[in-house]
């Protein structure tokens, strides 16, 4: 116990929060623009991250490899989960882009199915149904981000995740 502990500090509840805050706007990842409902297109994947956070910045890979998001545009009465589609904003959903097998970034999306593939293992999440997983190692769903829209007409965070991002297997225990 003592020699583990001698491998730097604990990371005690770092890991269970990320960079998203209730009025914290989306912004594209390739644009760097804040998202309106609109811009989000049916059938499409967008990319996500929070307003304020730049590449230049020294903690940028650490805090967009908790804070990315995958963004949908489902039709509402494709939408399964009742919490889904209270946490969506008109059949626009936001998912963490990690992977809860062992944190790879999703990028696989096939819009007849709504299905996201982790290309690392090929864990595969149906955003449909509150993104449970349907097929491959991963142990549980992938957590979404509530969303809304500002006085401006800009989508926006109404939170943090509620569950940790990513695998976070010592925190689920």
């Amino acid at each position: 116990l003592f020699l583990l502990r001698d491998l730097g500090p604990l990371p005690k509840e770092t890991l269970r929060h990320t960079l998203w805050a209730k009025g914290k706007r989306l912004v594209n990842m390739n644009t760097n623009q804040p998202l309106r409902p609109e811009d989000v297109a049916v059938g499409s994947l967008t990319f996500a991250m929070p307003d304020g956070l730049k590449e230049t910045d020294e903690e940028f890979q650490t805090e967009i490899a908790k804070a990315a998001l995958m963004i949908v545009r489902l039709q509402p009465d494709n939408i399964k989960d009742k919490r889904e589609l209270e946490w969506s904003h008109e059949g626009v959903v936001a998912y963490s882009k990690i992977c809860t097998h062992v944190g790879c970034p999703i990028s696989l999306y096939e819009q007849q199915t709504h299905h996201v593939l982790c290309p690392c293992h090929q864990s595969t999440f149906d955003l449909s149904d509150g993104a449970r997983v349907i097929f491959g190692p991963a142990g549980h769903a992938l957590p979404q981000l509530r969303i809304g829209v500002d006085s401006e007409g800009y989508l926006q965070a109404l939170g943090d995740f509620e569950e940790p991002v990513g695998p976070a297997f010592w925190e689920r225990g």
